[in-house]
Parts: structure tokens; C-alpha cells; sequence
């Protein structure tokens, strides 16, 4: 294999249109969050925590969630928990174990935020494919992302 075939690998063009598609969306999905004084990071945990069982998710579930490390998703949570979007509980069952909760105050913001951040991904994401196209990559991410990252699925427990 020569050094331009090596280069022209289909692999590297898969991966690096995925790169700056997601640094494309995110470009374009920043305004509906910065608006509302809340950064990438503060959004998807946020997101996260409303997408779960209760609003809550384990702390150590939230931060494999969010790729970050244990002491990352403690800054992340008491900083939210400052501003009163979030709070912190600990697990009546195991007390060394804590959760993440969206107060009613972060579901507040996040009703606030939602309907311009739904209309950027609209314009700039799923709107630019049919719904067989967003089937099969919602199929092909999931695939992807359970042999990847098995444990950013949500847990029940």
C-alpha cells in the first residue's frame, strides 16, 4: 500500500467528516445554550439528568455520561447545584453513593432553552435528512456508542 492510498483510506474520510459534523452542529447548537447562560457541558448534563428515570442519575453515572472523571462531574454538579438547577442527594440505600437531580428550577430553564436548541437541530441536523436517513444513523450511532462507550446507556437502578 502506497502513502497516498494509506492517506485516501474511506476510514479517515468517515472519521473526519464526523469530526466536523459534530463541530459543525455544535457551532450552530451554542446559541440556544449560551443564551440562557448555560455552557456545552451544563446542557448535556442537564439533558441528561431530564431524559432519566425521576430526573436523577447516579453521579457516577452522570459523569461516564458526560466523559468526565469522578472529581469533573463533582465541580460540574456543585456548580449547577449553586445556581439551583441541580441537586445533589445521597442514596438512602448506600450513603457513600449520590445522585444528581434536576430541581424544578432546572426543568424551568431547559423549557426555556428547549424550543430555540429543538430548532437548531432541525434546521442543521434532522432536517437535513429524510427519517429513513435519521433511522439508520440514530441505528448506527447506538451501535457504535454500545461498543464504544457500553456504559453511557442509562441505568434503571
Amino acid at each position: 500500500m502506497g502513502e497516498s492510498d494509506l492517506f485516501d483510506d474511506p476510514r479517515l474520510t468517515a472519521m473526519g467528516l464526523l469530526y466536523e459534523a459534530h463541530n459543525g452542529l455544535v457551532a450552530k447548537l451554542e446559541p440556544s445554550w449560551k443564551s440562557n447562560g448555560l455552557s456545552g457541558l451544563d446542557m448535556n448534563a442537564l439533558m441528561r439528568l431530564s431524559r432519566s428515570p425521576g430526573r436523577r442519575l447516579r453521579m457516577t453515572d452522570l459523569a461516564t455520561q458526560t466523559a468526565l472523571s469522578t472529581s469533573g462531574v463533582t465541580r460540574l454538579v456543585d456548580r449547577l447545584s449553586a445556581t439551583g438547577l441541580v441537586e445533589r442527594v445521597l442514596d438512602p440505600a448506600d450513603r457513600r453513593s449520590a445522585h444528581a437531580v434536576l430541581t424544578d428550577a432546572g426543568v424551568r430553564l431547559l423549557e426555556r432553552v428547549l424550543p430555540d436548541y429543538l430548532d437548531a437541530l432541525q434546521r442543521w441536523f434532522t432536517g437535513l435528512l429524510t427519517p429513513e436517513q435519521l433511522d439508520g444513523l440514530t441505528t448506527a450511532l447506538r451501535i457504535i456508542r454500545d461498543a464504544t462507550n457500553p456504559d453511557a446507556t442509562a441505568r434503571t437502578d
